[in-house]
Protein backbone atom coordinates (compact mmCIF):
# COMPACT_ATOMS: atom_id res chain seq x y z
CA UNK A 1 0.00 0.00 0.00
CA UNK A 2 1.22 3.48 -0.82
CA UNK A 3 1.28 5.52 2.40
CA UNK A 4 -0.24 8.98 2.23
CA UNK A 5 2.27 10.94 4.30
CA UNK A 6 0.11 14.08 4.37
CA UNK A 7 -2.71 12.11 5.95
CA UNK A 8 -0.30 10.62 8.50
CA UNK A 9 1.01 14.10 9.31
CA UNK A 10 -2.53 15.41 9.73
CA UNK A 11 -3.52 12.51 11.95
CA UNK A 12 -0.37 12.85 14.08
CA UNK A 13 -1.07 16.57 14.46
CA UNK A 14 -4.67 15.94 15.55
CA UNK A 15 -3.56 13.32 18.06
CA UNK A 16 -0.97 15.70 19.48
CA UNK A 17 -3.58 18.47 19.74
CA UNK A 18 -5.82 16.14 21.75
CA UNK A 19 -3.18 15.76 24.47
CA UNK A 20 -3.29 17.82 27.69
CA UNK A 21 -1.47 21.20 27.53
CA UNK A 22 1.65 20.21 29.51
CA UNK A 23 2.36 17.38 27.11
CA UNK A 24 1.54 19.54 24.08
CA UNK A 25 4.39 21.90 24.92
CA UNK A 26 6.67 19.33 23.32
CA UNK A 27 4.33 19.18 20.33
CA UNK A 28 6.87 18.76 17.53
CA UNK A 29 8.43 15.75 19.23
CA UNK A 30 5.05 14.29 20.13
CA UNK A 31 3.73 14.67 16.59
CA UNK A 32 6.84 12.99 15.20
CA UNK A 33 6.44 10.10 17.63
CA UNK A 34 2.75 9.71 16.76
CA UNK A 35 3.64 9.75 13.07
CA UNK A 36 6.29 7.05 13.54
CA UNK A 37 3.91 4.86 15.53
CA UNK A 38 1.14 5.31 12.94
CA UNK A 39 3.44 4.62 10.01
CA UNK A 40 4.89 1.50 11.65
CA UNK A 41 1.44 0.18 12.58
CA UNK A 42 0.00 0.78 9.13
CA UNK A 43 2.99 -0.81 7.42
CA UNK A 44 2.29 -4.06 9.30
CA UNK A 45 -1.28 -4.20 8.03
CA UNK A 46 -2.12 -5.91 4.78
CA UNK A 47 -3.90 -2.91 3.27
CA UNK A 48 -4.65 -1.99 -0.32
CA UNK A 49 -5.45 1.34 -1.89
CA UNK A 50 -8.98 2.24 -2.95
CA UNK A 51 -7.85 1.97 -6.58
CA UNK A 52 -6.54 -1.58 -6.05
CA UNK A 53 -9.73 -2.55 -4.22
CA UNK A 54 -11.95 -1.16 -6.97
CA UNK A 55 -9.93 -2.94 -9.67
CA UNK A 56 -10.21 -6.28 -7.87
CA UNK A 57 -13.92 -5.70 -7.31
CA UNK A 58 -14.41 -5.26 -11.07
CA UNK A 59 -12.43 -8.45 -11.75
CA UNK A 60 -14.62 -10.34 -9.28
CA UNK A 61 -17.81 -8.95 -10.78
CA UNK A 62 -16.71 -10.04 -14.28
CA UNK A 63 -15.80 -13.49 -12.98
CA UNK A 64 -19.19 -13.83 -11.28
CA UNK A 65 -20.95 -12.76 -14.47
CA UNK A 66 -18.94 -15.25 -16.53
CA UNK A 67 -19.70 -18.01 -14.01
CA UNK A 68 -23.43 -17.24 -14.18
CA UNK A 69 -23.30 -17.37 -17.98
CA UNK A 70 -21.46 -20.70 -17.93
CA UNK A 71 -23.91 -22.15 -15.39
CA UNK A 72 -26.79 -21.01 -17.58
CA UNK A 73 -25.22 -22.64 -20.65
CA UNK A 74 -24.50 -25.84 -18.72
CA UNK A 75 -28.05 -26.03 -17.37
CA UNK A 76 -29.44 -25.36 -20.86
CA UNK A 77 -27.34 -28.17 -22.35
CA UNK A 78 -28.46 -30.62 -19.70
CA UNK A 79 -32.16 -29.99 -20.40
CA UNK A 80 -31.87 -31.22 -23.99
Amino acid sequence: MRVDFQTLDDLAHKLAQALPEPIRSAQAGVEQQFRQVLEKGLSRMDLVTREEFDAQKKVLERAEQKLAELEKRLNGDQQH
